[in-house]
């Protein structure tokens, strides 16, 4: 039987927990938006640059390549807690506040996102069977072409399973932005569960995150089956 007390505490943070939710979802939508419009053209630059394509003979796209992969390496390798307190600067300089805003707080996430989901499409497109590319180029199919209408099309599910996992792992990172004020559901979870011994609220809002990251995840792997037609 639900205690009393829980419900009453329950209904009492409700509204904060909604607003928490949204905070996360603002994180969250900005993340993906970077990830799609930066991230996927930097994995398939990665890709087109690396040495298995042919586009590895110019002398720039092993340049290219390497600045690229430094970069990716970089971020993905820094900790995320200390990519998002040496940002605070850069972040204030650029958008006039770095804390106390879920928007100043995507920054960070937006940086991680692009890294992250590019490498997730650099190795999906390396799995694609080097047939694939020799069919385009026999039947004179230009680089934008044997992206979009070969490569994107041959790896669209791996892509779709790849960006999920990326987007739980966006997820996941949210949860850390409250120490910049930048709220979401894991900062709701520390500040009003933890540090008020609210015990039972914490776990709620665990249980939420755990909600929210099933749902991502069988969402994203049914779309993935879906459009597989291999």
């Amino acid at each position: 039987m639900i205690n009393q007390q829980f419900l009453e505490r329950l209904i009492e943070y409700s509204p904060k927990l909604l607003e928490s939710l949204q905070e996360t979802t603002i994180m969250m939508g900005l993340a993906t938006v970077a990830a799609l419009l930066l991230g996927l053209p930097l994995g398939t630059t990665l890709f087109l640059t690396s040495s298995s394509q042919s586009l590895s003979e110019s002398v720039w796209a092993r340049v290219i390549h390497q600045i690229l992969n430094l970069f990716v390496n970089i971020i993905r390798s820094f900790p995320f807690l200390l990519l998002v307190v040496a940002m605070q600067p850069i972040i204030r300089q650029f958008y006039g506040r770095a804390t106390g805003d879920p928007v100043a707080a995507s920054f960070p996430m937006m940086l991680i996102a692009i890294a992250l989901y590019a490498r997730f499409v650099e190795q999906s497109l390396h799995d694609i069977p080097k047939g694939v590319s020799e069919l385009a180029e026999s039947m004179g199919a230009s680089q934008w072409e044997l992206v979009v209408k070969f490569l994107y099309v041959e790896a669209r599910s791996s892509l779709v399973i790849g960006f999920t996992t990326a987007f739980v792992s966006f997820l996941s990172y949210s949860t850390i932005m409250g120490v910049t004020g930048g709220g979401g559901i894991g900062d709701f979870a520390i500040r009003y569960g933890y540090q008020r011994y609210e015990t039972d609220i914490m776990y709620v809002a665990v249980v939420v995150i755990i909600i929210m990251v099933q749902a991502l995840q069988w969402l994203g792997f049914k779309l993935a089956r879906l459009i597989d037609k291999r």
